[in-house]
């Protein structure tokens, strides 16, 4: 059983937040609120007992039928986080993708350096590119 980073915090309790959201819509139980949020009841189950946080997409959905603030819907389970921190490892690209950069940046130096030289290693494709334009309408 692991516990979520998030829950750590001392005055976090998503339990109050969802005690909460039952008595606003006058649901009688857990499995009435999962219906209500759009969600498999174990989810709320799992959130309950801490092993799920409480993610961004159902703090959305829990506003859109309540319609209370996201800020309030935090401040209710506790979170009181004012700051969000992506890790180092969100956004970088992966090694394989790293490589093919790279390669692509050492191709284009070449490139740029012998032009006549890259028309006969590499053939051109008469096949559309796969890559999107700018223009969305296709």
């Amino acid at each position: 059983m692991a516990h979520h980073a998030l829950s750590s915090q001392e005055s976090y309790n998503p339990n109050h937040l969802l005690d909460i959201l039952l008595g606003k819509m006058q649901l009688k139980n857990d499995a009435a609120l999962s219906r209500m949020l759009e969600v498999a009841p174990p989810v709320i189950s799992k959130i309950r007992h801490h092993r799920l946080p409480v993610g961004a997409s159902l703090l959305i959905r829990m506003h859109e039928v309540t319609g209370m603030s996201i800020r309030d819907l935090r401040d209710l389970m506790g979170d009181r986080r004012t700051k969000y921190r992506l890790s180092d490892a969100q956004g970088r690209p992966k090694p394989e993708e790293k490589a093919a950069q790279q390669a692509a940046q050492q191709a284009a130096q070449q490139q740029q350096g012998q032009p006549q030289a890259q028309s006969a290693q590499q053939p051109q494709s008469n096949e559309p590119s796969s890559k999107p334009s700018g223009n969305y309408a296709h």
